[in-house]
């Protein structure tokens, strides 16, 4: 895989490279000192992934990746010190269209960080596999557990929601403003790295109305609270209604995968339900949101246009997944309409 390295500090640059460089499967196409040399760059020589750090002279991390992905379409994992103190940027900058995020090796101060980074670029070397490449990133049962908690409002109703590249903006987009009816239910599948997955619980509710957490083994569903699910392991629903993690299928390239949890829905919900599958890379979520449809659910997916990558919606759009394709401004509305809740 060739990869590109866009960071101004030399010492970081210099362990990213010698991660790069230390199996014979990468290799170092060029680095970038600055974001705007690196849209220059990813134009002149697009690579197959780019490690994007968030402070840069000229363009910040944020830009670099929003041009590059509207100029030179590739995967970009966000590589930066002490990603936890920039939750806020590195959020602009996954909704710009960064796969993932991680910490730079050389600023973590833990052993292990070039293992995790190399094992952080095998995922993405998978994902772009599985999704033909950076042409495929054009933009536009067990009863142990949680004890249920008393007096709680019965959960009547579902809304999953499964994204993936320029999903948090999304989500925050489309549940903004809005509060769950009651009796419903909302769980988020967002393929994002278990590290990083309360930060993006605690930044998802500061956005909404609603209280936001990240999902327990053993949980059950909550109404009118959304819930993420915060592993690299899958999200499950088991036939009890209990959310559950599960390292299978081991081999899958999408974690947490929004196709197991939504051909979960599928098999054991028998409720009113809505299946939403937003922006990404891939084909993720597309044969769960299928199998959601074949049970009479109601099914959406984001359409081309107001999508940052179009590739899970559009594998949706080839399955004859989705009801609707509508514009995420559109799904709102429509969730609303379905589901019922007030607007703030």
């Amino acid at each position: 895989m060739k990869i590109a390295i866009a960071n101004d500090v030399a010492m970081a640059a210099e362990a990213l490279r010698r991660v790069v460089a230390s199996t014979a499967e990468h290799q170092v196409l060029w680095i970038a000192r600055t974001g705007a040399e690196a849209v220059r760059m990813a134009a002149e020589s697009r690579p197959d992934l780019i490690l994007m750090d968030l402070n840069m002279p000229e363009l910040d991390g944020v830009e670099a990746t929003r041009q590059i992905m509207e100029q030179s379409p590739c995967a970009i994992l966000v590589v930066t010190g002490r990603p936890q103190d920039n939750v806020n940027q590195v959020f602009r900058a996954l909704g710009a269209g960064a796969l993932d995020v991680t910490a730079t090796p050389v600023l973590q101060g833990q052993p292990g960080g070039d293992a995790e980074l190399l094992a952080k670029i095998r995922t993405m070397d998978k994902l772009i596999r599985h999704s033909g490449g950076s042409q495929a990133m054009l933009p536009r049962t067990a009863a142990n557990g949680a004890a249920p908690l008393a007096d709680v409002e019965k959960v009547t109703s579902l809304l999953a929601i499964g994204a993936s590249t320029g999903g948090p903006v999304a989500v925050s987009k489309l549940l903004a403003g809005w509060k769950a009816p009651r009796g419903c239910a909302i769980v988020v599948v967002q393929h994002i790295d278990q590290h990083f997955a309360d930060n993006f619980a605690r930044w998802l509710g500061e956005q909404l109305e609603m209280p936001v957490r990240a999902a327990e083994e053993g949980d059950e569903l909550v109404a009118g609270t959304v819930l993420i699910a915060k592993s690299n392991d899958h999200l499950t629903l088991d036939q009890n209604l209990r959310l559950r993690y599960d390292i299978h299928p081991k081999d899958y390239a999408y974690r947490p995968s929004v196709d197991v949890f939504f051909h979960c829905v599928a098999q054991h919900w028998k409720g009113e339900v809505v299946g939403v599958l937003l922006t990404g890379m891939g084909r993720d979520g597309a044969e769960g949101l299928l199998a959601m449809r074949k049970a009479g659910h109601t099914t959406i997916a984001q359409d081309q246009a107001s999508s940052a990558v179009y590739g899970m919606p559009r594998a949706a759009a080839e399955l004859d997944a989705a009801q609707m394709i509508l514009p995420l401004a559109k799904i709102g509305p429509v969730l609303r309409s379905t589901l019922g809740g007030r607007s703030q």
